[in-house]
């Protein structure tokens, strides 16, 4: 990797841990620039656009390298519930490995904070979690599923995770994630169309 990309790529990674911990408003780019020891001028040049550009990128990195995650899973695992569980068996150790701080569900601060800040920001989140959601769809579909039940199942699912890891981060405690990942045979298997 070169040395421009090594300083974009700390850029972000600073940008989204920090958005992700204290939340978009109480980052500054001062503290960015700051804590990924970059130059100013490097952050200007990368995001000229600023705050919400970075905010931006780092939305849409977020959603592709959990795209990546999901689609490991589900070409380890025939059974797609499986996967799931296994997607979230990770997430609950990664959120331990953590001491439950540094690693914030996505939705936490971009759904609920960022989306009042622009219609760019609001716009780029519903497009992660319909991906997200379309992967999981796709995998059952692809397994037999009725493309309707299936798109359904995917909604639930992010809809459970991410609320189950919202609980686990406010706990500290893995355990509702666990308990989520018990869920997901039903919930793939066995959950009527509605």
């Amino acid at each position: 990797m070169s040395e421009k990309q090594n300083t974009r790529c700390a850029i972000l990674e600073t940008a989204a841990r920090l958005f992700f911990t204290q939340g978009y408003h109480a980052t500054g780019l001062s503290q960015i620039i700051k804590e990924s020891s970059c130059p100013k001028g490097s952050l200007y040049y990368y995001f000229p656009n600023g705050k919400e550009e970075l905010a931006l990128e780092c939305i849409n990195c977020t959603r592709d390298l959990v795209i990546e995650k999901w689609n490991q899973k589900f070409s380890a695992f025939e059974e797609p519930a499986e996967a799931i569980q296994d997607f979230v068996h990770d997430m609950a150790e990664d959120a331990e490995k953590f001491d439950f701080q540094g690693y914030m569900p996505f939705s936490f601060w971009m759904a609920v904070e960022t989306s009042s800040i622009s219609d760019t920001l609001r716009a780029a989140g519903q497009d992660v979690f319909a991906a997200w959601q379309a992967v999981i769809s796709e995998r059952l579909v692809s397994y037999g599923m009725d493309e309707a039940k299936a798109k359904e199942i995917g909604v639930v699912i992010i809809s459970l995770l991410e609320g189950a890891l919202i609980l686990t981060l406010t706990n500290r405690d893995k355990q509702p994630l666990l308990s989520a990942a018990k869920c997901i045979p039903y919930v793939v298997n066995h959950c009527p169309s509605f």
